[in-house]
């Protein structure tokens, strides 16, 4: 990628993926994947446009919108629209090139892809919201559809969003289809959607748990970052198994548990209400014995803690912070965002897992861990294609049998390919990466994108 324009996140995501490839004796196995390798790791195709917008004061605005189809080998692009200042095209190559393998790890027909602009939705009017939202699907829907690319939201794209973009879409094309996944209930949403990646991530540590001989969530310490809607939801499901919640974050500090301090149920329907405000957690006044810390992530703040979840944002777990995870005692620490740790981090967790075997910290990365949001996602479109909408409890059930398969299916694919000694907790990144990629590589083979 020399002659190319750094893409730093992009090439991490890269990095990560070939070097558990590398180190599995995949290729040496099968040689002919190298090629695939190659070509799946160009997007088939990256859509970039201007969005023209007025704000309330009748100025012109303009920002960039994107949408990176990258891979459609095992169906429809699929992946989340993301609103963020941030934005740019080598954060949504990453988060495209991670979503295929997630994609085809949820046994579901969803390609891989992932879009946004770079709007700041904070501090902006519901109008502006509304006026932007229609501005970007105006360009969009002529590059999307219920059978090319059904985006969703992530960063900054909620229920309120998606709803704009459906009507613009609707208005536009003159369809009603399930061009949008995250839809209101009354017009082809799915139940458990908004809950989807916190529970799954939650179901999914529970497996982790279970087989390490660690018995079950109940009584279990846990550190969450985040305060959005993977964290909120991560934390209620773990209060309801049981376990004690002592952290949540924002990007402008965190919430720790003081003494024998805890996140309650009512803390984090008190945060909820504030997310929709668009305000910082820094504004809530905590009942209990928490306290709030500026300008820090949680993980070297809240003591001996035996399960960490990352659910903020990519990167937010550096070496240094894994060194204090493994000092801590932490047994499990699993993505509910995207690439949360770093690759130092990783590397920590790994040589922990290999040198410690049973007793070590054991890691699961984002694709897999945080595959519920897009496999109920991918729910909502079997039930749109249906024109049928399922039971709270059915939907919650397919979403557990999604979670046990990718775990189960990581574990076996690791103990395939990568030698593990006596006693050794199996590398679920390394798993997970490969069972990816294989699934993908092969269905590209079989439609004649390599040869």
């Amino acid at each position: 990628m020399s002659h190319l324009a750094p893409e730093p996140e992009f090439e991490q995501a890269y990095k990560e993926l070939v070097y558990t490839l590398e180190n599995s004796s995949l290729f040496q196995k099968n040689p002919e994947f190298r090629t695939a390798l190659k070509v799946v790791s160009i997007p088939e195709r990256v859509i970039q446009f201007r969005v023209v917008w007025e704000d309330d004061a009748g100025n012109v605005q303009v920002n960039r919108g994107y949408r990176v189809q990258f891979n459609s080998a095992l169906g429809p692009y699929k992946g989340g629209l993301r609103l963020h200042p941030s934005v740019n095209l080598s954060i949504l190559k990453f988060l495209g090139f991670e979503q295929i393998f997630k994609n085809a790890l949820t046994g579901l027909m969803m390609g891989g892809g992932k879009g946004g602009a770079d709007f700041d939705p904070k501090g902006k009017s519901d109008a502006e919201i509304r006026r932007f939202c229609v501005a970007f699907m105006r360009e969009l829907s002529r590059h999307i559809g219920a059978d090319t690319d059904v985006p969703a939201g992530d960063i900054g794209v909620s229920g309120r969003e998606i709803g704009y973009m459906f009507g613009a879409y609707r208005r536009e094309r003159n369809k009603f289809e399930g061009v949008l996944t995250g839809k209101g209930l009354d017009w082809g949403g799915s139940l458990i959607r908004p809950e989807a990646t916190g529970y799954g991530l939650v179901y999914y540590v529970g497996h982790m748990i279970e087989l390490a001989g660690a018995g079950n969530w109940e009584g279990k310490r846990v550190a969450i970052s985040g305060s959005g809607n993977v964290a909120q939801y991560a934390a209620l499901k773990c209060i309801e198994l049981g376990a004690t919640i002592v952290s949540l974050s924002d990007s402008k500090g965190s919430l720790v548990a003081v003494d024998d301090g805890y996140v309650t149920v009512e803390d984090i329907e008190a945060i909820q209400e504030l997310k929709v405000k668009r305000q910082s957690l820094s504004e809530y006044t905590p009942k209990g014995k928490l306290k709030y810390i500026e300008g820090v992530r949680p993980w070297l703040h809240v003591g001996h803690v035996d399960v960490a979840l990352p659910c903020a944002t990519q990167n937010e777990v550096s070496k240094e912070e894994a060194l204090g995870l493994v000092a801590g005692g932490t047994r499990f620490i699993a993505e509910g965002s995207n690439m949360g740790c770093t690759l130092e981090a990783i590397e920590v967790f790994e040589n922990e897992r290999r040198t410690k075997k049973g007793e070590a910290i054991w890691y699961a990365p984002g694709k897999a861990a945080n595959a519920g949001g897009v496999a109920v996602s991918g729910l909502e479109m079997s039930q749109n294609s249906q024109r049928l909408a399922w039971t709270k409890e059915e939907v919650d059930q397919k979403l557990k049998d999604i979670m046990k398969n990718a775990f189960d299916l990581g574990v076996a694919t690791a103990k395939n390919y990568v030698e593990a000694s006596e006693g050794e907790l199996p590398s679920l990144v390394a798993g997970s990466n490969i069972a990816g990629f294989v699934k993908v590589a092969q269905a590209m083979f079989e439609h004649g994108d390599w040869w």
